[in-house]
This record gives structure tokens, C-alpha cells and sequence, in this order.
């Protein structure tokens, strides 16, 4: 170890929605000194805070990685844009802030898989301990958690002709998502406190107590392996290139992109794949990197008749400076909302046991988004996102370049099989069902896109092709479980290593059906308690 280490009982690399969790849990007993390694700046940039602010960090590249794809095959060879958090709460201080936890028998399908003590009743303590529900506590909710949960209040009228609309359609009312099922139509929840974004940074890096370090513009590099122990992590500042020790472990928290690259860096992946890339092979684990999926996301939308979307604010200075001045003021009006306050869980075949599709209301319509800008049409509009819950496809994460600096090279396997283009083909025509119901008429001009004349599987098709995206929830490149397709453990210790785990939503056996932050920050909140019973336990220091 270079003499110019400092030590630390716990180095946790990346302060994202896990991360957070992580090491402030480590840290709050007092008994342990954690570094936390952010490779982006404080959470000081003002559009993180104000719920509707996420347009503008989508694009930001000072906050967001703004990754882009490998060409994708069954996507006219297109690369779709990954935005990810770059800053303290990772992606959840930049994404739409719906707390949504997936079915109950997500978490079952994991034990079943081999993972043990991740099926839904082990894993419901965690959800409550992190949560401080608005709506009190009950047998699934949780308050005093150090993360705010709360109804939107600027809900409009546009979503509540979409959830009669709905009804009408045969998707029944659901007032919780989140509580004894899932199916139906409803309003979200947010991560919101106060009507101010409430990220997994502002839950648990706010106070942080004397023993957490948290070190941000720290792009960590490579986890320092020595003799199959994992005891220390390097990374590059300002200052320039630093190596920090870990005598106890170090955690991996850098999220479905960020956690596989790190520890393809470090030596730990396909064999041929470093050697490829002239990095020395500590370990061979064809399973790093692999196992990839995503919601697979599509739009259609509509031209409005009224004047009550997003469109009108900001295709209006005056619109946008009154907003801000409400906002400002009183913590209301179309700033205080995160434009999305309805949606759908359905099956796309009554035969599945949970659902597949999630139907998202955003209550504007873009003829322009891409990792360049956001640009809404200049009339009235809304859009509805029918989001495929449970692809079949798998991708990787591998390398691009050895230069920890480049981005990671990501390949999805949206739209192979029959199954993921039927339930793409059928989230498409649920909601044209949907807005063609009486209480949606009045609102309804057009269809804008995919565009009325297009009435064919294989028109519907080619503009799914066209037009569909990553739905911003990867998940499942450091897969947890037993045998040689895994990362980690289902104590989230990566296979072969000793001192290293990996926490965060690349450790899921499969995507929830749902919004994955939820269900991240609940894996920091268990990783660290397994981490803290292990070394209770007497798990060795290396510096005993």
C-alpha cells in the first residue's frame, strides 16, 4: 500500500441512492471511521432541489454523466441516452422522484433464486426503516425514516381525466402501490419533503457525525486487491491521484454503469476481456458486467385543448417567471410538482401473476428529447409512457477503454424475443385505449404520435424501433446469488474477494417491477446492517 494511504474501517465508493445509505448508516453508530468517494460535485446546484428542476439537470452535464449506448441491434442501431446522477444522491438528485418499491413477489422470485433473506417479508423492515411516510405508519409504511415520502398535492385536472379514463378503460382504482397490491391506477408517491426534492444525500449525508468523510470530485479508479483481500480503493481528485486504505471492507455502491467498470478496472471480470484491455486479471468472472436489463420505455402523445400542461409554461416567459415567483414564495404551483402524478400497473396477458406494464402520465408532449435538450412542442400536450416491467432481453457492461475516465460500454437486448415486442405492442394500444375513453374526449385534439395512421403491428413496431428508450433503471450487472452467473453473495460479498461487496441496483437477480430507487436505497439500508452484524460478529481488521 503507497505511503500516502489514509485509513479507514469502511470505504464506500460512489454517494448514490445505495451509497448514501451505506455509509451513513456505517457511520451514525460512531464506532467506525467510513470514507465515502463521490466522483462528482456537492449537491449544491439549485434545479436538484425544486421538484420539476429535473429537466434541467437531465441535460446538465455538471450533475449528470449523460452516458450514451453502443448501438443497439433491434434499435435501428440507435444509442440511447443513460442519464445518471454525477453529484451527492447520485441519480436520485436528477430523476422524477416517484417512490415506487416493485410487487411483493419480486422480492420472493430473489429468495427463490438462491438469494436468502431478500424475499418480501425480510425485506419490508428495510423499506420501513428508511421511509418517513407522510401518510403515517401501517403494516407496509414506515415513519421516522430518515427519507420523506409525500403525496403530491399539484395534481390538476389533467390527471384526474386520465384516472377516470382509466377506470373506464377496466383498471381499477389503487390508492397505494406501494401497500397490499400493486394493480391499478393511481396517484405516486414522491421523495419529496416540503415540496422540495428529499434525495437519498439529503436523507442520509445531511448531518453527516464526525467519522463519515465524504469526498466529492473523487472519481475512484481501481479497488486495490492484495493477496484475494480487497484493502483499499484508489482515486483521483483535484489534487491528483490519492489511495485511501480500508481496514475492514470496501463497498461498492457506483449503480448498474458505475459498480461493474470499477470492478472490471480492479482486475475482477472476463478473463479475455481484460487481457483485451491490458489489465491484469485477478480474478476471471465472466458474471461482472453481464446480466444487464432495463424497463424498456415507449411514448405516445397527444395535442391538448387546453392550456394546463407544461407546454403552455415553458413555452411562456411570463408563465415561468410567475411560476417561479409562486414557488418561491409559497411552494406551490407547477414548480413544486414533478410533472408526473398518475400512473398504471396492468399485465399485458391476464394469465401473468403480477404485472408487466406501468403506464406513466407526463403532463407534457416533446417534440425534441435527447441528451442534447428537451424541447416541448408549442401547443398544449401530454404524453403517457407504457414501461415493459419485466424484459426478457440481457445486456452487458464492459469496458470501452482501460482509461477509468472513458465511459462504460453498455449493450441492452431490448425487443429480441416475442415476448418483450407483444408487451411493447400492447402498452401502445392500452393507452390510445385509454385516451379514446369519454372523460379524456374533451382533452384530447390529435394524436401526435405514434400518429393515428399507424394501425399495424409492423407499423407500431418499426416506430417502437424508433423512437424507444432505456427507462433509466438498470439494474443486475453484479447479479446476486450462488454459482458461476453471479457477482456477489447474498450477503453482497463479491465472490473470491475477501473485504468487498458490492451495494447498490446492480446486485438484484432480476429488475423490480416497479421504479428502482426505492428498492436501491432499501438494499444500502440492508447492506449495511449485514455489513455491521458481519463485523460485530468479529469479521477481521486488517488493521487487528
Amino acid at each position: 500500500m503507497p505511503a500516502d494511504s489514509d485509513t479507514y474501517d469502511f470505504i464506500v465508493t460512489g454517494a448514490g441512492s445505495a451509497g448514501c445509505a451505506v455509509a451513513g448508516r456505517l457511520a451514525e453508530s460512531r464506532l467506525y471511521r467510513v470514507l465515502l468517494l463521490e466522483a462528482g460535485p456537492p449537491d449544491k446546484n439549485p434545479w436538484i432541489h425544486i421538484p420539476l428542476g429535473y429537466a434541467k439537470t437531465y441535460v446538465d452535464p455538471a450533475v449528470n454523466w449523460m452516458f450514451e449506448t453502443e448501438p443497439q441491434p433491434q434499435m435501428k442501431n440507435r444509442r440511447l441516452y443513460l442519464p445518471r446522477g454525477k453529484t451527492l444522491g447520485g441519480s436520485s438528485s436528477i430523476n422524477g422522484m416517484l417512490y415506487v418499491r416493485g410487487h411483493h413477489a419480486d422480492y420472493d422470485e430473489w429468495r427463490q433464486r438462491g438469494c436468502t433473506g431478500w424475499d418480501w417479508d425480510s425485506v419490508l423492515p428495510y423499506f420501513k426503516k428508511a421511509e418517513n411516510q407522510a401518510r403515517g405508519a401501517d403494516a407496509f409504511h414506515g415513519t421516522g425514516g430518515p427519507l420523506h415520502v409525500s403525496d403530491q398535492t399539484e395534481k390538476g385536472e389533467l390527471s384526474k381525466a386520465v384516472l377516470e379514463a382509466c377506470v373506464q378503460a377496466g383498471i381499477p382504482p389503487n390508492p397505494d402501490f406501494n401497500g397490499a397490491r400493486q394493480e391499478g391506477c393511481g396517484y405516486y408517491q414522491t421523495t419529496t419533503n416540503n415540496k422540495r426534492r428529499w434525495s437519498a444525500a439529503k436523507a442520509y449525508l445531511s448531518n453527516p457525525p464526525p467519522n463519515l468523510t465524504i469526498q466529492t470530485n473523487a472519481h475512484a479508479t481501481r479497488v486495490v486487491i492484495e493477496n484475494g483481500r480487497a484493502t483499499g480503493v484508489e482515486y483521483q481528485t483535484a489534487g491528483g491521484r490519492r489511495v485511501s486504505r480500508a481496514s475492514r471492507e470496501v463497498i461498492v455502491s457506483g449503480g448498474a454503469y458505475g459498480s461493474p467498470q470499477l470492478l472490471l478496472l480492479s482486475g475482477l471480470g472476463p478473463a479475455q476481456h481484460l487481457q483485451d484491455m491490458d489489465i491484469e486479471v485477478i480474478r476471471d468472472m465472466p458474471a461482472v458486467g453481464s446480466n444487464l436489463h432495463d424497463h424498456f420505455n415507449t411514448t405516445a402523445s397527444w395535442r391538448c385543448s387546453k392550456a394546463i400542461t407544461l407546454n403552455d409554461l415553458q413555452n411562456s416567459t411570463l408563465r415561468k417567471m410567475l411560476a417561479g415567483v409562486r414557488y418561491g414564495l409559497f411552494r406551490s404551483g407547477p414548480m413544486a410538482s414533478n410533472g408526473i402524478t398518475a400512473g398504471v400497473f396492468t399485465r399485458s396477458d391476464p394469465r401473468l401473476e403480477r404485472p408487466d406494464i406501468q403506464i406513466n402520465l407526463f403532463e407534457w408532449s416533446t417534440k425534441e428529447r435527447s441528451r442534447d435538450a428537451v424541447i416541448p412542442h408549442d401547443f398544449p400536450g401530454f404524453t403517457m409512457s407504457p414501461v415493459h416491467l419485466r424484459p426478457e432481453g440481457r445486456g452487458t457492461v464492459r469496458l470501452g477503454s482501460p482509461d477509468p475516465f472513458a465511459w462504460p460500454a453498455v449493450l441492452f437486448d431490448y425487443l429480441r424475443t416475442d415476448y418483450d415486442i407483444q408487451a411493447a405492442l400492447f402498452g401502445i394500444r392500452l393507452v390510445r385505449k385509454i385516451a379514446a375513453q369519454p372523460a379524456l374526449q374533451p382533452y384530447v385534439v390529435n394524436e401526435l404520435s405514434p400518429g393515428s395512421e399507424l394501425t399495424t403491428d409492423d407499423d407500431l413496431l418499426d416506430f417502437i424501433r424508433r423512437t424507444g428508450v432505456s427507462n433509466q433503471h438498470p439494474t443486475s450487472s453484479c447479479a446476486m446469488g450462488n454459482g458461476p452467473n453471479t457477482v456477489v453473495d447474498p450477503r453482497l460479498k463479491v465472490h473470491g474477494i475477501a473485504g468487498l461487496r458490492v451495494a447498490d441496483a446492480s446486485i438484484m437477480p432480476v429488475v423490480v417491477g416497479g421504479n428502482t430507487n426505492a428498492p436501491t436505497i432499501m438494499i444500502g439500508e440492508k447492506a449495511a446492517a449485514m455489513i455491521l452484524e458481519d463485523t460485530r460478529a468479529g469479521a477481521p481488521s486488517l488493521a487487528a
